[in-house]
This record gives C-alpha cells, structure tokens and sequence, in this order.
C-alpha cells in the first residue's frame, strides 16, 4: 500500500520547497489515483500540490505510463492511412469552436478520425454538442465507436468509453473549481496503441516545452499547437506554429503567423452550437471561405497520417480539393 502522507509531504511543499517525484514513484502514485484507491482528503490534497508544484518531466513520463496501462484500445480501421485522434475539452469561450470542421474534411479525405471529450461543454460550447447539431452522435459504447469508425470513418467517444479513471479525475474539477494533471494526459493519450495521428495542444505556453520534452525522442506521431481556446484546431485569425514529432524527431511544418492581421476571416457571428454547426455545413458546402489556418493544419494531417507522400504533396492536394492557395 502506498504511503500517501510521505508523497503529500514531499510534493506538498509549495512551488519552491516541494519535491519532484521519480517516474516510477509518479506511475504507482497515478495509478491508485486512477484506480480509485486513493481517498477523497488525499486525492484533493495530491491534485492541488501537483497543481501548485507543477509536473515534472519526470512525473509527466510516469503519469502517462499509468494512464496508458489502463486505457481502453480501439482497432485502428483498416487501410495504409492512420487514424488521427482529437482530444476536445476546452470549448468555446470567446470564438467559435471550429474542431468539427478540421474533424470533418479529414473524414472526406477518407482519413478516419477519432475524437474523444466530455459530453457536456460546463458553460462553453462543447464538440459533442456541435457534432450533435450536425446529426453525428456519440458512441457511447466501444462497440458502437468501433462501428461508427468502420462505417463512417469518424467517431466521437465520450472520456469514460475509453479512460474512466481520467474521466472521474477530471470530474474533480467541478469540486476543486481547478483543473488537474489529468486534463494534460487525457489529450496526450492514443486509443490506438501507437498507430494513430494525435492533434496535442496546449492553452499556455508553458506546456509547449513539456510537450516538447515528452515527444522528443519518442516514437509518437503527434501534431502540436498552441490550440484555439485549448482545442486542437489552429486559430483561424493568427496561425499558430505547427510542428511534427515522428520518429523520434521534431520537424516544423508551418512557423506561427507574426506581426499585424491584414484581414480577418469571416467566421459565425455566434459561438453557440447551432450557429457554429450552420456557418460549418455553409464552408464544407463551398459558401463560406475556409480559413487559411485550418488548411494549413489540414495539410499537416495529410502528410502526418500518410495519405500524402510529404509537404508539398499535401499542400497541393487540399489546395485542389479546398480552392485555396494560401497554403505555402
């Protein structure tokens, strides 16, 4: 049994005066906590030192090893492109939530993706409740999100499908009123067991340099982002920097736009559910110009999940099929 009182001790002592754990203190510590074996005083406690304290390199590695473990596998569908895997749970706060878009091009280039989040936003306007406005519904069972990929190609997965131990972690946050280390391993998670595309982003750019961190010299295929409001979409007004780790290496797809706007996109006038899903159908129909940024990230996930043969391959294919030409 773990002594919960030394690893509170230790991780407890405030930003400057708390002690990191090892990786493997990190992983058995996470996988109580995910399994439910450690007590609600405790927990509270550990989840707000870690928040005071911030992961460690270290942690972060063990944290993940233990999510992984007990994370609940899809097969990847068929076909020689890889699946691309969308966490979604921030929502719309300020801009419309534009991640069904980026998750529905994708599906018509016959690229299967995986998107899985909450099913209710908690005061933003949530992906489930877009996807819902556009007749897609969630599966609420593996069965049904593996039947949803096979036919359709595209699938939204409630948390607890798929991660029921993160899922009651990042419950807390309705009783803590913070967010916890399990809202940065639950976007970093892959359901596909290493054959998948992953979209990881992060709100502050702090975690930019932890994800880097964790990435390199792994053999993840992830696309990283400053997302839009914390979504894995590139802002439509200013793109972010889009960079690729595969392989083990990290490779700059698109640098981050600087300096003053020329013109802003047209975007919905409204960030709520109906309007968001009506101005989405409007730019998959051809009557509203799709931003360049989501192009960009378009390309990047063509190229990342081999439905391109390289950059300028996929460049050039979405320039065809979207009618842009800002994709250099």
């Amino acid at each position: 049994m773990l002594n919960l009182t030394h690893y509170i001790k230790e991780i407890g002592r405030g930003k400057d005066g708390a002690r990191d754990m090892t990786e493997q203190e990190a992983c058995e510590l996470f996988g109580a906590m995910l399994d439910g074996g450690v007590p609600d005083l405790e927990l509270g406690a550990i989840l707000i030192a870690l928040r005071v304290k911030s992961e460690s390199d270290d942690e972060l590695r063990g944290f993940y090893r233990a999510a992984d473990q007990r994370l609940i596998r899809l097969d990847r569908p068929g076909g020689k492109v890889v699946p691309v895997v969308i966490p979604s749970y921030n929502g719309a706060r300020h801009q419309a939530n534009l991640m069904p878009l980026l998750a529905l091009l994708l599906q018509r280039f016959n690229v299967p993706v995986l998107i899985h989040g909450p099913l209710e936003g908690m005061g933003r306007t949530g992906t489930a409740t877009i996807l819902r406005e556009l007749g897609i519904l969630p599966s609420v069972t593996l069965a049904k999100a593996q039947e949803a990929l096979n036919r359709d190609g595209l699938a939204f997965v409630p948390t607890q499908v798929i991660a029921p131990g993160i899922a009651g972690l990042l419950a807390l946050r309705q009783r803590l009123g913070v967010r916890n280390s399990a809202h940065t391993l639950i976007k970093m998670v892959d359901p596909f067991d290493g054959y998948s595309l992953r979209l990881v982003s992060v709100s502050h750019p702090d975690y930019l340099g932890k994800m880097r961190a964790f990435f390199n010299g792994s053999d993840a295929n992830v696309l990283l982002l400053r997302g839009t409001e914390g979504e894995a979409f590139a802002n439509p007004k200013r793109r972010p920097q889009l960079e690729l780790f595969r392989g083990g290496r990290q490779e700059i797809l698109f640098e981050a736009e600087v300096g003053p706007i020329a013109t802003l996109p047209k975007l919905p006038e409204a960030i709520d559910a109906h309007t968001t899903a009506s101005w989405i159908r409007a730019a998959l129909g051809g009557h509203a110009p799709l931003p360049t940024p989501l192009v960009n990230q378009l390309a990047c996930c063509l190229y990342a999940s081999g439905y391109a043969q390289d950059m300028n391959q996929a460049k050039a294919i979405v320039a065809v099929e979207t009618g842009s030409l800002a994709v250099a």
